[in-house]
């Protein structure tokens, strides 16, 4: 018995490596008989393992979808990684996060000593940035009806709830995407003043990404005839979904690409990590260029000698981008353009003034 329990996870590792197997095949791996692995597979199928068998000059099988979750079983890094996946997903904005420690949990106590061991050593906590609102929560259920829509490649109907105008003062990366969507329930009838509710959306959903603890939607829009985003906790699916279509080609050349430049406010990505944003300058820096590297992500940085280096970024705007050059606490040298020195100078004369000590009365 121990030998054909062992056989049989063999075998189910196997089945879960790859689609089609060849009996001849499974048997040559396996090193039993054809006949064993028949006897094996209807062992797999009494457990609740749908494995179908393929007809054919060869024959084979596959281990399909059945209307139940049986067993599974992992290998020793497919097991890490879940677990690692799942202790990120607690922080995922997806609602899904109680299901993912409950899982984790689960996960955890049927691990061999030795990958429990390994998980414990990799805890790993997801902390959210500190933010001046939460982060919307978006229901599974609808996270789920957009991937639907997108893998079936049918035409989504939602109805898209209003968002209140952003906040003056300098704009965040993410607030493109929350303008956008003000602007769009503006054109659709400005909802709260007595009018009719805007009609339902329809779109060719494309992508459902994440960025910044949000969940958006890349989509056609098909009656403005555009590329949209749209955040996924505003959106409530209708059915049923409408036709298939043919999907297009998206600008930037990938979803990444598209949104990094739709967050920038550009049509597409330049490439060049700062070429998309709206604000740009150039500078030389009394610091070694390794050093200002490890803390730049978007930018460009050339080496001028040991302690000094040129430095391209960008930003939203020309205070911001002083704010962020200023940062490294070292010698600046402006390249250009005359925004960027303007923009030093009136920051310059706002720290004097805030430096200079209040006269009570």
């Amino acid at each position: 018995m121990p030998k054909t329990s062992a056989r049989l996870l063999s075998l189910l590792s196997l089945l879960q490596a790859r689609r089609d197997w060849p009996g001849a095949l499974l048997a040559e791996r396996l090193d039993v008989s054809p006949r064993t692995v028949r006897r094996d597979v209807d062992r797999l199928r009494e457990l609740g393992y749908p494995v179908a068998a393929m007809k054919g000059p060869d024959g084979g099988y596959r281990l399909d979808a059945g209307t139940e979750l049986p067993p599974l079983l992992f290998d020793d890094e497919q097991a890490v990684a879940l677990a690692v996946a799942l202790q990120i997903a607690t922080a995922s904005g997806a609602g899904i996060e109680e299901a993912a420690a409950r899982a984790l949990n689960t996960v955890r106590q049927v691990l061999p000593a030795r990958l429990r061991h390994r998980v414990d050593t990799l805890r790993v906590t997801a902390v959210d940035r500190p933010e001046s609102r939460p982060g919307p929560q978006v229901d599974s259920g609808v996270l789920m009806a957009i991937g639907a829509a997108v893998h079936a490649r049918e035409v989504l109907r939602f109805d898209y709830s209003p968002v209140s105008a952003p906040a003056p003062g300098p704009v965040r990366p993410e607030a493109e995407v929350e303008a956008e969507g003000a602007g769009e329930a503006e054109a659709a009838g400005e909802g709260g003043r007595g009018a009719l509710p805007p009609p339902p959306r329809r779109v060719e959903p494309h992508h459902l990404v994440t960025w910044g603890r949000r969940w958006y939607l890349v989509a056609w829009d098909l009656e403005r005839g555009d590329w949209r985003t749209f955040r996924a906790d505003r959106i409530a699916p209708r059915t049923p979904t409408g036709p298939r279509f043919t999907p297009r080609e998206l600008p930037g050349g990938s979803v990444a690409d598209f949104i990094t430049a739709r967050f920038r406010g550009t049509a597409a990505a330049t490439g060049d990590g700062v070429g998309g944003w709206p604000c740009r300058g150039e500078v030389i820096l009394s610091l070694p260029a390794a050093e200002v590297l490890r803390h730049t992500r978007d930018g460009i940085v050339e080496e001028l000698g040991p302690d000094r280096c040129r430095l391209v970024l960008g930003s939203w705007s020309w205070p911001g981008l002083v704010a962020a050059i200023g940062r490294f606490d070292a010698g600046i040298e402006v390249i250009g353009p005359p925004e960027l020195s303007s923009a030093f100078a009136q920051l310059a004369a706002r720290y004097a003034a805030a430096a200079t000590p209040p006269r009570h009365p």
